[in-house]
């Protein structure tokens, strides 16, 4: 059973438009050839064809030490066809966005070690929850207020949980994209199937594989390259 990449991060003030350029593969990473389907959803009136607006008023006007968006990468079996694998990027924005503004990017990279197809999501979400208010960019972000939602920004649906509740949160959505790549993969037949429990979880007594990058893999001898293959 095959270990679920699940990462999640979030970006400071300034940097979600960058990261929505990288994951569509816009401006200077155009040249990346892995983007074969994009998505989005939830999408505020003023960003609702041009999609772009939504970060780039997030990165303007989000408070100083507030994010801007909240990442998932979630790794994809590679055994799917690509129409399959776009029909479970979609399930899965949904699921982790809900109401919320979102978009997705489905890249299918070339591992650089063993030369296998990398099929992977990323899904980028607006923590701004939609509250049924028409607010112009500026007016969105700001602070929420409470008594008066029509005077200030949408509510934001991030903060204010333990560390505790947070570690129980992201390993019910490791578990929940599990069971859904679990079900897309009984659903076309095929056997594999991936685990959201850490090794030590499942009794696996080894350390996790180390992420080397493809500068480091560059440099590989063929020899070095077998060994970690294996």
């Amino acid at each position: 059973m095959e270990s679920l990449h699940f990462g999640i991060r979030s970006g400071k003030r300034g940097t979600a438009t960058d990261h929505l350029n990288y994951i569509t593969r816009e401006g200077s990473y155009a040249a990346r050839n892995d983007l074969v389907a994009t998505g989005r959803g939830n999408m505020p009136s003023f960003a609702l064809d041009q999609p772009m607006l939504l970060w780039q008023a997030s990165d303007r006007n989000e408070r100083k030490n507030g994010s801007t968006f909240r990442s998932f990468t979630i790794s994809l079996p590679n055994v799917l066809t690509i129409e399959q694998l776009t029909e479970l990027a979609w399930r899965e924005a949904r699921r982790l966005a809900g109401p919320k503004p979102f978009q997705f990017a489905l890249h299918m990279s070339r591992s650089s070690l063993r030369d296998e197809l990398h099929p992977h999501v990323h899904i980028v979400i607006c923590d701004r929850v939609p509250d049924g208010i028409e607010r112009s960019p500026e007016h969105m972000f700001k602070r929420y207020n409470r008594k008066h939602p029509e005077k200030g920004g949408r509510r934001k649906d991030s903060g204010g949980k333990t560390p505790q509740a947070l570690h129980s949160h992201l390993t019910a959505q490791r578990k929940a994209a599990a069971e859904e790549i679990n079900a897309a993969l009984a659903k076309y037949g095929h056997d594999p199937r991936v685990d959201h429990r850490t090794l030590r979880e499942r009794g696996i007594h080894r350390a996790p594989e180390r992420y080397l990058g493809p500068a480091r893999i560059r440099t590989m001898t063929t020899e070095e390259r077998a060994s970690y293959a294996r």
